[in-house]
């Protein structure tokens, strides 16, 4: 008798689970024992890094020590333990506040002292006109007589510290929305066929109300709350908005002074709900179909399909890794590539002092925003927009998911390295195991092959991938770093989980597929950009370099050797053209140009410059850039998001594209790029200018996503993939991976055969 398993037979999955046990056992095993495993001749040896990772998280115990420090020597901040709200003065995040480059690069490349470890804290504070959040930076750690509280202003071109809190406390709004859904309960059964329970939000039958706030000018804000079942069990909530929606006028910080105005449903504004509920009573009034749950929501489909009894083919990793990683310090070498990882709770993993063949290429890769901005008819998708680092892609919580644990063998290889991460708020230290995995795989197709006559050569391709993935609401990102061994590195991006959908309705004034396609019963897709952007400081060679767009032109040119047969040739030609001041570039048509940062002071065998380029790589054609011109919704706080890369000298005074709070002022962001991108001259040695040559680019990843039947329930991840590539340009003086790879030569033998066997 045959028992059948959620995905096939019993006893096929019995066999499955045995067989990867036996495997993950002894991989383990031997991972264990490589300390004393010979390989041939080696030996295993301990492996350390060569410096400190000046730009490591915080300890437990260093940010329990900064904690007290501000609590017992800033008394005049009135520091709350058990914040209950933004009302209260507490301690929100604390963080390392990283190094300058001008006193980190002394210490990794001259043999200077290393710099000081300082502090990077949050502080939810209150003023006479509300509550913000501070930022200030303590040190010099460890806590001494000489350790400071002072306000962090450098890093912020605005001139402040601060962002006011518009609102006082989320929980707070949810419980206002039940409320506000409750009173009109009588609506809602009759036009969803359910109603809000306010003393159980978790109930599965239940409402609920969710707010898209949009910021204005003069203060506060505008909310516009559209009704949404719940969708508990698939986590669904974003496939099943409802088609009524409500304007909350939250000008005010307090919720008590917020009051409910207008509502929309099927394409017509009512001024206030008595008279929405009056209209109901109309002959004319044109209902609209409920958005219902049900197993069309699930991301597991359980029936017994034919051909899913076996598992697929899995990698194995039978001898050990062949990087070394020392986990004190989170330093990876591997094959000529060397460097630093770190990670931190906005933005997660940041690479820094990238090596390759003891060579500087780069000294910090790292995102800096990840932003997603819809377009519809409705009051909710029409301004809808998310900056996530606000929410947070480097540290996990339960309730939203954000950086979670990796799951062995479907997000990384059972036998990756797995780290885990630990992030500090509100007096706490939270840790998260197997949060960031890294593993050496072989793909399934060569680096290189060639076939002559009497031989075949192929290479493996085999790569370093450093891997995480962030979820914030509906969203996942696996976010990876991809090390090739010619010296190429990737920064790729891949989204999934579920769309933020739009209630469908069929009026007389929607415009069928203006902003997306009818994917069910009363549900539409909405358009929408992701733009989730990077920094790279490009340091290849050494610190001093230039950016250059070497273009590929049409032209039509005489030549003697063609006389007379063929007075003129159309042919094509390199043309160089330097990138003389800060500017942001876009991809050019028909790849028609290379952007390359160049080191003209180290030059390669053959005399050419050392270079890098920079180009999109293997996702879903170009990366994008947000198609909206001037935003409405997003203001001065996304800029960077308006080209698809931007080249800007190095300061420590522009560490960052933007900072997480920016979520909260839009139109007077703490860090407004445009400030940055102001078209400074780039040209060494220019009159009035003290630029060293220390360049900086910001680029992009996203997509262009318009989602289809196909994103239900989950948007694929092999359709929503980006990146951009680093590829060595004259860097080395023939192609590095020959040292490294493994590979075959397939040789006919005899006098004739050439090659080996000649």
């Amino acid at each position: 008798m045959e028992f059948k398993g959620r995905f096939g037979p019993l006893n096929v999955l019995t066999s499955a689970f045995l067989l990867i046990g036996l495997v993950a056992f002894l991989i383990f095993s031997l991972r264990s024992e490589t300390s004393s495993i010979e390989y041939g001749s080696r030996q295993k040896k301990a492996f350390s890094a060569p410096k400190h990772n000046v730009w490591a998280e915080l300890s437990e115990d260093e940010a329990a020590e900064v904690n007290e420090f501000i609590i017992t020597e800033a008394t005049h901040l009135n520091l709350t333990l058990h914040p209950k709200s933004a009302q209260d003065n507490f301690i929100f995040v604390v963080e390392t506040l990283k190094p300058n480059k001008t006193d980190a690069a002394p210490y990794l490349y001259d043999g200077a002292s290393i710099p000081e470890r300082w502090a990077k804290v949050a502080i939810s504070q209150n003023f006479e006109d509300g509550p913000y959040m501070v930022y200030y930076m303590v040190g010099p750690l460890p806590i001494t007589k000489d350790s400071q509280v002072l306000p962090l202003e450098y890093m912020f071109n605005s001139g402040r510290n601060c962002i006011k809190t518009p609102l006082l406390d989320f929980s707070s709004v949810m419980d206002f929305a039940l409320s506000m859904a409750e009173n009109v309960s009588d609506i809602t059964q009759e036009l969803l066929g359910a109603r809000a329970n306010r003393a159980d939000p978790s109930d599965p039958h239940g409402l609920l109300a969710f707010p898209r706030g949009s910021r204005i000018e003069t203060g506060g804000m505008v909310l516009w709350m559209q009704f949404y079942r719940p969708g508990m069990g698939s986590g669904a909530r974003t496939l099943l908005p409802q088609g009524i929606y409500a304007k909350v006028d939250a000008t005010s910080a307090y919720i008590a002074d917020w009051t409910v105005g207008q509502w929309y449903y099927n394409g017509v504004m009512y001024a206030d709900e008595r008279e929405f509920r009056a209209a109901l009573d109309d002959p004319d009034f044109v209902r609209t179909p409920p958005n219902i749950d049900g197993s069309w929501t699930d991301t597991e489909d359980f029936g017994d399909y034919p051909d899913r009894d076996l598992p697929p083919p899995v990698s194995v990793q039978p001898y050990g890794p062949r990087y070394k990683l020392d986990r004190k310090e989170n330093f990876v070498s591997w094959f000529g590539f060397e460097f630093y990882l770190t990670t931190a709770q906005a933005t997660g993993i940041s690479l820094f002092d990238i090596r390759f063949k003891g060579e500087r290429v780069i000294y910090e890769l790292g995102l800096q925003e990840a932003m997603a901005h819809y377009a519809g008819d409705d009051p909710m998708q029409g301004g809808l927009e998310f900056m996530d680092s606000f929410f947070g892609m480097g540290k996990s919580e339960y309730t939203h998911g954000y950086m979670f644990e990796l799951v062995p063998g479907y997000d990384c290889p059972a036998y990756a390295d797995y780290l885990d991460t630990e992030w500090h708020q509100a007096y706490k230290t939270h840790k998260m195991p197997n949060s960031v995995c890294i593993f050496e795989y072989t793909a399934d197709y060569l680096l290189s092959r060639h076939t002559a006559q009497y031989s075949v050569t192929a290479s493996r391709n085999t790569f370093l991938t450093v891997r995480s993935v962030s979820t914030v609401g509906n969203y996942d990102y696996t976010i990876e770093y991809v090390f090739y061994m010619d010296g190429t590195l990737e920064v790729k991006v891949r989204a999934s989980g579920f769309i933020f959908a739009a209630f469908y309705t069929a009026n007389n004034t929607k415009s069928e597929d203006e902003y997306g396609h009818r994917i069910h019963d009363a549900l539409s897709s909405s358009i929408h950009d992701h733009v989730l952007n990077w920094k790279v400081d490009l340091d290849v060679a050494g610190p001093t370099n230039d950016m250059v767009r070497l273009a590929i032109e049409p032209m039509t040119k005489t030549y003697e050797w063609d006389q007379p047969e063929q007075p003129k040739r159309n042919t094509m030609h390199l043309v160089e053209y330097p990138v003389t001041e800060e500017t942001g570039l876009d991809w050019p048509s028909n790849s028609g140009e290379f952007y390359i940062v160049y080191n003209s002071d180290e030059k390669n065998a053959w005399g050419e410059r050392k270079g890098y380029r920079i180009t999109s790589g293997t996702g879903m054609g170009s990366t994008p850039h947000l198609t909206i011109l001037n935003s409405t919704t997003l203001g001065d706080s996304a800029r960077w998001a308006e080209h698809d890369l931007w080249v800007l000298k190095q300061k420590d005074t522009e560490p960052r594209s933007a900072d997480p709070l920016d979520y909260f002022s839009p139109y007077d962001p703490l860090v407004d790029f445009t400030k940055m991108a102001d078209h400074e001259s780039l040209e060494h040695g220019a009159p009035d200018t003290e630029y060293d040559g220390d360049l900086v680019v910001y680029f992009n990843l996203g997509a262009h996503h318009v989602p289809h039947s196909g994103d239900i329930p989950n948007t694929l991840m092999h359709t929503s993939s980006s990146s951009v590539m680093f590829i060595p340009h004259n860097f080395a003086d023939r192609d590095p991976s020959r040292q490294s790879v493994q590979g075959v030569r397939l040789q006919l033998q005899g006098k004739k055969s050439g090659g080996f066997a000649g």
